[in-house]
């Protein structure tokens, strides 16, 4: 269901893809697993339709309301009720809990983990085997067992995927992809309603980061456009303050949004602290009595320190000799290639073959790349870590190392080694409009091309199987089948782990890199990723919208670990603009320390004091979010207490009634 559950109105929202019947049956007696599949959909109150399509059989799954609300009960969903308390869900009480700005009672990431409990967890309950049969194949199904993952494994059941509800994503296109007029204006609520919290929260970063834009590309722009003669060095280095002082203030502007806009849509994104409160939860509801209660924490406290400490430890080891492993290979692998290709650009001094050499190392160093993205990916699963997240965590830092040496090598070469500012001028010219051109027109046309072969591919092995007869000629594709055929919303690397954000965000923070480290040697790159951004928040929703499957929602809630790396980048940027700087002063190359030069390093010292001070001056989240979220934990605190005093009271008068009857 969609929109408002109280109208009729269906949405398949699931997709499972089993094969087409074949001829050979085998005894019609016989329980065919695909049907047994099905039944057992509709005896969980599932609605269920069943499409035929060129190669595959598709069953579509939509959920009354009840039935979600029931899942969602089983599942302990901890929602926000009128109250403004955060409780778990509960279906007979369900008039006490807030609903979402469409009126729906639950997010798209919350239906999706109810259907997911409601397929996966169809076991066989009786005591003895299910004999399956799938064409002349037979599938014992045990007692205990889940269906569906036994048909995963036998390779009846291809795969299960989300389906795209129509009218929504065409309110989407006109609204958001095709709404070139607004600018960085997105409708983030119905993308967060239909995406879930990730997606939309990257898009609410997108659209923000490039409105802050508009200052330093209008800067920039300026700095290009006007000759400043003599007063060039006063006014590179009051363009570099401004620069870093916009950086650290839109991040921390930033942080206030996100954590606005996690208010608004009733979402609390202190994982750790729920987690540790279901622990208590789970472990406080298996004993009899709060005297129990303690008794066992404290007998088991000692064995529970030292099995904390051990994980940690060992985690801890695991991810610095893995951390070791990427930096070396970038060093003896990595670094020499990255030195070479600076060398002969440097060398080479035709704009023909340096061209041609930049689009060979381009080629390789993808390959490179993509070798080393795989090795982080099974140096991350070697790795103790807690949960999905942490896991993603860490594949983003090591993969980072990567393109970070990739991205950069060559251009600290030419800007330190050689100090040849044109060089350095021309390859930032060439990063910033191949680089991004390239990627643009990849990301958008691979996924195109990808579909368009797929649904030829079909059409051709239709009309090779019915070579002779009318039968099917003319046979469209139904919409579930073109959605299957889409590719998925994945991550280049580590698709396991990391949805395609990945690819989006690396490309934000390399483009972020590289207009901020070299930000004095070209000032008017801040126009070119302005105008890369307008361009990329409507291609991004038009990839999703129209060339992707619909992603598997996420209930990431920040921007993770990218946050960290932009902030390392801003650093950077303040050391690599000081020296680039002191190149500019210091043309003889002397190094002598004069005022000039004492001037641009006392400057940096500022510049690094700005970054950390600014971190403190600006709060994280603003005062009403503060307020309610401390309104909330005391009132959660109160009703805990409560319920734990009431316990004990229940307690002691037991245990007196039983004192007195002995």
């Amino acid at each position: 269901m969609s929109g408002n559950e109280g109208e009729e109105e269906i949405v398949f929202e699931i997709g499972v893809v089993v094969p087409k019947k074949g001829e050979n049956q085998g005894d019609e007696s016989s329980l065919d697993c695909v049907d047994v599949l099905v039944d057992e959909f509709k005896k969980r109150g599932l609605i269920v339709e069943r499409v035929l399509g060129l190669q595959n059989e598709f069953i579509k799954l939509a959920a009354p309301l009840e039935i979600l609300g029931k899942a969602a009960a089983e599942l302990q969903f901890r929602k926000q009720t009128h109250i403004g308390m955060d409780l778990p869900f509960e279906w007979d009480e369900v008039e006490a809990f807030v609903r979402q700005p469409d009126g729906s009672l639950f997010t798209w990431c919350e239906r999706f983990r109810c259907y997911n409990h409601i397929i996966y967890w169809i076991v066989n309950t009786g005591k003895s085997v299910v004999e399956l049969k799938n064409d002349c194949r037979e599938i014992n199904w045990v007692p205990g067992e889940p269906l569906l993952r036994k048909l995963e494994s036998e390779g009846v059941v291809r795969e299960v995927f989300p389906l795209h509800d129509e009218n929504k994503r065409k309110k989407l296109l006109r609204s958001w992809a095709l709404n070139w007029w607004d600018f960085t204006t997105q409708p983030i609520d119905e993308i967060y309603l239909y995406y879930g919290v990730k997606i939309a929260i990257y898009f609410a970063f997108l659209g923000k980061y490039t409105r802050w834009m508009l200052f330093p590309a209008t800067l920039g722009l300026t700095m290009q456009l006007v000759d400043f003669g003599s007063m060039q060095l006063l006014v590179l280095p009051f363009f570099f303050i401004c620069l870093i002082s916009w950086a650290v203030l839109f991040f921390q502007f930033w942080k206030r949004k996100n954590s606005a806009l996690l208010a608004r849509w009733q979402i609390n994104h202190l994982a750790g602290a729920e987690s540790e409160y279901k622990f208590f939860q789970m472990e406080q509801s298996s004993l009899q009595s709060p005297a129990e209660l303690m008794k066992k924490r404290g007998a088991d406290k000692m064995k529970e320190k030292a099995f904390f400490q051990r994980e940690e430890w060992f985690r801890w080891l695991m991810r610095f000799r893995n951390d070791a492993v990427i930096i070396l290979s970038i060093i003896c692998l990595q670094l020499p290639f990255e030195l070479a290709y600076a060398h002969l650009y440097e060398v080479i001094g035709s704009d023909f073959l340096k061209f041609c050499l930049t689009a060979v190392y381009l080629l390789a160093i993808q390959s490179f790349t993509r070798m080393g993205g795989k090795i982080s990916v099974k140096l991350v699963k070697c790795e103790n870590n807690e949960n999905v997240e942490y896991r993603a965590r860490s594949l983003v830092y090591k993969v980072f190392g990567l393109y970070f040496m990739q991205s950069y090598i060559g251009i600290f070469y030419h800007a330190l080694l050689h100090r040849n500012l044109m060089t350095l001028r021309q390859v930032l010219i060439q990063r910033l409009i191949m680089y991004e051109v390239l990627e643009n027109l990849m990301e958008n046309s691979i996924p195109y091309l990808t579909y368009s072969f797929k649904k030829f591919r079909a059409i051709r092995n239709k009309r090779k199987r019915e070579q002779g007869s009318s039968t099917g000629k003319g046979q469209t594709i139904p919409r579930v089948e073109k959605e299957y055929l889409k590719p998925a919303y994945a991550a280049s690397i580590g698709r396991e782990l990391e949805d395609g954000l990945f690819d989006d965000f690396l490309e934000l923070v390399l483009q972020f890199g590289m207009i901020m480290m070299f930000a004095c040697a070209f000032p008017l790159a801040f126009a070119f990723a302005t105008l890369n951004n307008l361009t990329e928040i409507r291609t991004d929703a038009l990839k999703l919208l129209a060339m992707m499957r619909r992603p598997t929602p996420r209930a990431d809630a920040t921007i993770g670990a990218w946050l960290n790396i932009f902030q390392f980048l801003i650093v950077m940027s303040i050391c690599t603009n000081s020296i680039l700087l002191v190149c500019l002063y210091d043309q003889d190359g002397k190094w002598k320390v004069s005022p000039g030069l004492a001037a641009i390093l006392i400057m940096e010292h500022v510049l690094l004091f700005i970054k950390f001070g600014f971190s403190r001056i600006v709060p994280e989240e603003p005062a009403w979010v503060r307020a309610a979220r401390m309104k909330n934990a005391a009132q959660a605190a109160d009703m805990c207490s409560k319920q734990l005093l009431r316990s004990i009271s229940g307690d002691e008068k037991i245990f007196g009634q039983m004192k007195k009857s002995t």
